[in-house]
């Protein structure tokens, strides 16, 4: 017996934890709790709950058998599975619920939307685990399990790879040999269920105008990327062929030379596996700090500590050159949207990123900055000079107005410039981007939970969860 409103829970498994949320799907989407197995496979192992009232809320620790087996990476995760069956059983089981929507890291070449989970698309995203052993025999154990449980119960896949997949030719191919793109290696791009909720509310808040105009989109979490978007669609993005390449993260290398396999391989008889540990594991924030991949940590021993001030600036630095080389692929820049862990609750990391910036049209207002407000620009930009020869003197900036509610996030509205004297001479020079960020509470806000965490995790998966509901809600 379905319930008399239907209840949509959404799971976002990875490989050490499983963060879940159940929706009540009336006329609009209402979060009713939210909770979270963390440390699988470490004996701390625990699944914590928080739902509207005291009485909902819980925290337990989650037994896994003694390690002693083979795959005990798989065994631990199916420990946490069943946890997680035998709380909903608990709930009410498939009664409870109208259908469940599962965060896929990877949709390899061919998933460019939600997908109703069916037998061959279970064994899809099995030929698909090369391109994602992190994350996809996780995910795919998930899916399984649900089906064992509820056979009857509609579930919907929500590929983080999706937004980007019609990306153009020329961005999503890599220049490695030809016959490689056949077996599927290309730019993927990753991050994307948080690309498609910014955007959405980008057009809610700030009208389809801004949504459709030139943004850059900037992910900035324990795994960071960024996107040039316009008219709604990817043109490029800075995470590859997997979520390693781009921006440095806090334990992710980024770009690389590819060569330094080859020479870590003859100097140090490193292996790819070993290679491939450094870089996903090992480098980014953490490899440069040798300290912490916490940028809270490194901004607060940055003073005293070079390794920790090299991390920070060389992640500043690195997010930068993004911005401008997104920008002159976009032929300029209308909104630049900050999100993630860092790019919403770490006002320094945005003025430094920002710092130079001002040939875009990008200026900060600190005060606003500092408080974390909406709009973090100044209200006319900047002003550029004409390129000589033009017609007229100057460029100026003409606001739009946005609207921003309370602890809502408000995201971008685009500032255009133009000529006072002619259009055609402002082509190309001068475009001021209003700067907003995206704020973790006001997915709270807008599904009346309230709520006081700011954290990383809380803030991306709201927003991925949010999606996959949304999702499961049309497919199912």
């Amino acid at each position: 017996m379905q319930p008399a409103i239907p209840h949509i829970l959404t799971v976002n498994g990875g490989s050490s934890s499983i963060k879940f949320a159940l929706f009540a799907a009336g006329d609009s989407l209402t979060q009713i709790l939210e909770g979270s197995i963390e440390g699988i496979g470490k004996p701390e192992a625990t699944m914590q709950v928080k739902g509207l009232t005291a009485a909902e809320s819980f925290s337990r620790p989650v037994t896994a058998p003694d390690h002693t087996m083979a795959n005990q990476k798989m065994t631990d995760h199916k420990v946490a599975v069943d946890t997680l069956m035998d709380w909903l059983e608990e709930r009410g089981g498939q009664d409870g619920l109208s259908a469940v929507g599962h965060r896929v890291v990877h949709g390899g070449p061919h998933y460019s939307a939600p997908e109703r989970n069916a037998s061959t698309m279970v064994e899809a995203l099995r030929q698909l685990s090369p391109f994602d052993p992190q994350h996809l025999p996780e995910e795919i154990q998930l899916t399984e399990a649900f089906q064992r449980r509820f056979p009857d119960l509609p579930q919907v896949a929500c590929f983080d790879t999706a937004f980007h997949h019609d990306l153009p030719r020329v961005a999503r191919l890599l220049p490695i040999p030809r016959r490689y793109e056949a077996q599927g290696m290309r730019r993927y791009g990753f991050h994307g269920l948080s690309y498609a909720f910014l955007l959405g509310e980008l057009a809610r808040l700030a009208g389809p105008t801004a949504a459709q105009g030139r943004v850059i989109l900037a992910h900035l979490g324990n795994g960071a990327s960024l996107a040039a978007v316009h008219e709604g669609k990817s043109l490029d993005t800075s995470m590859s062929f997997t979520p390693t390449a781009g921006v440095p993260m806090s334990t992710r290398a980024g770009d690389l030379d590819p060569s330094l396999l080859w020479y870590l391989a003859r100097t140090e008889q490193m292996s790819a596996q070993q290679f491939n540990t450094m870089v996903n594991f090992e480098s980014g924030l953490l490899g440069i700090s040798e300290t912490s991949a916490d940028m809270r940590d490194l901004l607060e021993h940055e003073a005293e500590d070079v390794r920790a001030a090299e991390a920070v600036a060389l992640f500043c630095y690195q997010v930068k050159k993004w911005i401008g080389g997104f920008a002159a692929a976009l032929g300029g820049l209308d909104t630049l949207v900050f999100a993630g862990g860092i790019g919403e609750n770490a006002p320094v990391i945005r003025s430094r990123i920002c710092a130079g910036l001002g040939f875009l049209g990008i200026e900060l207002d600190e005060t606003q900055n500092q408080t974390n407000a909406g709009v973090i620009s100044t209200p006319t930009g900047t002003t550029q000079p004409i390129p000589s020869g033009s017609i007229g003197t100057a460029l100026s900036c003409r606001p739009v107005t946005v609207r921003c509610c309370c602890t809502a996030c408000c995201i971008s509205p685009a500032m255009r410039c133009h000529s006072t004297k002619s259009n055609d001479s402002a082509n190309g020079a001068g475009y001021a981007a209003r700067i907003w960020f995206h704020r973790g509470q006001h997915l709270r806000t807008r599904y009346e939970v309230n709520r006081s965490e700011t954290s990383e995790h809380l803030a991306d998966d709201c927003r991925r969860q949010s999606d996959c509901a949304q999702a499961a809600t049309r497919c199912g």
